[in-house]
């Protein structure tokens, strides 16, 4: 049964939210293998004189820990024990 971690960060883009959460995924990926999923919470905008400059987007992260593959890894790939007589 595979164990899940969730993080949460915060996605900026000079774009649109979408790129915002794209952001926050790829930023993720270069340290984090094995990412499930992601879910988007709170949506907001930095405004300067007057224009959106910026969008943020609070995001969790659900990954599956390494340990865990390993150890689901090595239940299917081992071999039997032998007996020592």
């Amino acid at each position: 049964m595979p164990v899940i971690k969730v993080i949460e960060l915060v996605g900026i883009s000079n774009e649109s939210w979408e790129k915002a959460v794209e952001a926050a995924v790829r930023e993720a990926s270069k340290t984090i293998r094995n990412i499930q999923s992601v879910s988007v919470g709170n949506f907001n905008c930095v405004v300067e004189d007057g224009k959106i400059t910026e969008w943020h987007v609070d995001t969790s992260i659900a990954f599956q820990i390494e340990d865990q593959l390993r150890h689901e890894h090595h239940e299917h790939h081992a071999e039997p024990e032998k007996a020592h007589i």
